[in-house]
């Protein structure tokens, strides 16, 4: 479809909405749209995505900010009407034949009123394009704008219900406040979160990128981690059966082996073989990730670290150990960690991490991670933030529908 994204600027401007504004345009276009962007300032980040530039769309336009001084007066000039007319000529030619148009706060909030009188005006004619209202604020409900507003033209188009039009908000509080508002019923205003993106936010090095997207594990929860080579000495088997057990109880429960094959003994391969049998027979092929299936070169330290971020536990079922670097890894990382009842895991976790018996019953051990994560508030929420509230799956969740349900154009001269 052709959707067009309007607000008054986009990044590098810095703001929230101009952040939110960009994201959806990326994940849009990666969906296959075709996405245009209509501002008046910032810079185009792709070719893909085209910023068509219209100055009097801006907020701080010099015009613009006269006639708001006016507004702001309570004074509806001649000089507003030449405004909007003027903005109503800008846009037209920019929405014809576009399929939507997604516009951000414009009819929200009073900072450039004549756009949103220009807009009102386009959208009572034919040809215009299905238009969802994204409101992130709201003036009518937030006090520090009320010096703004006054009864009328055209402040009462900041609470219009726009007939027609899909109106969106981030919150059930939003959601509440504009359907008292414009009088339009709760369940037919749409509630699309804010989202994170994992990838800058946690710095992932390119490899880390690239592996997460080929494994699709990041929106599991819990993810366990197992930060070793594939040697029988680290008891990968009893990970696997904790993990077929756990699932029981968390459905989407994954387990992540980061390391390559042992170096030094060539029944190691076998091993492997062994694992990959064992995964197959416990039903686990999309829930246990051998990273040394998916990736022939050792993983840098970095990359490991990356991992350690995501992850919700160290899970570490080794016989023997000579150290333990992954449970200090771990600590640094803020990661809880189930380990081995062994030494000299026990002298350094002391009685700061879970412990379990490496030869003992998967079920019990399934349970003792259950529980603990179960009873934490820290891995509870942010297993949510994780598998609902990333950029990726607050588009498939909520936009990608959204851009569906409009999917029949109204038309456009």
């Amino acid at each position: 479809m052709k959707v067009t994204l309007m607000h008054y600027s986009i990044p590098p401007i810095v703001g929230g909405v101009e952040s939110v504004l960009a994201h959806h345009a990326r994940l849009m276009a990666d969906d296959g749209h075709d996405v245009h962007i209509i501002a008046a300032r910032g810079e185009p980040w792709t070719e893909a995505i085209p910023l068509q530039r219209a100055p009097l769309v801006d907020s701080r336009h010099d015009e613009v900010l006269a006639v708001k001084a006016e507004l702001d007066r309570g004074e509806v000039t001649p000089r507003f009407e030449a405004l909007r007319k003027a903005i109503a000529a800008e846009l037209a030619p920019l929405l014809r034949r576009r399929d939507i148009l997604i516009a951000h706060n414009i009819c929200s909030l009073a900072k450039n009123l004549a756009l949103t009188a220009a807009l009102a005006e386009l959208y009572q004619a034919p040809g215009f394009p299905r238009l969802i209202l994204w409101h992130h604020d709201l003036a009518w409900t937030t006090p520090r704008y009320r010096s703004e507003l006054h009864d009328g033209y055209p402040w009462d188009l900041l609470r219009w219900q726009w007939p027609g039009a899909t109106h969106v908000v981030v919150s059930q509080l939003r959601r509440r406040e504009l359907s008292e508002l414009i009088g339009v019923p709760q369940e037919e205003i749409a509630v699309v979160p804010n989202g994170v993106d994992l990838a800058a936010f946690y710095k992932w090095e390119p490899e880390t990128l690239d592996l997460l997207k080929r494994i699709g594990v990041a929106h599991r929860a819990p993810i366990l981690l197992l930060p070793v080579r594939l040697t029988p000495r680290k008891n990968i088997e009893f990970a696997l059966q904790t993990l077929a057990a756990l699932r029981r109880r968390m459905p989407d429960a994954a387990l992540i082996v980061t390391g390559p094959l042992g170096a030094h003994n060539p029944a190691n391969v076998r091993y492997q073989e062994e694992l990959v049998a064992l995964r197959s027979r416990l039903g686990l092929q999309d829930a246990a990730i051998f990273l040394a299936e998916w990736s022939d070169v050792f993983l840098p330290d970095s990359v490991i670290a990356d991992f350690y971020r995501l992850a919700d536990a160290l899970f570490l079922p080794s016989f023997e150990e000579g150290f333990g670097i992954p449970l200090i890894e771990a600590a640094l990382s803020r990661t809880p960690i189930f380990c081995s009842r062994i030494e000299p895991l026990t002298e350094l976790g002391l009685d700061d991490v879970f412990y379990f018996d490496p030869q003992g019953d998967p079920e019990a051990t399934a349970e003792q991670v259950a529980h603990a994560l179960g009873d934490s508030a820290v891995y509870r929420f942010a297993s949510r933030a994780r598998t609902s509230f990333t950029w990726e799956q607050v588009y498939r969740r909520h936009i990608a529908p959204l851009l569906v349900a409009h999917q029949h154009p109204i038309g456009g001269a």
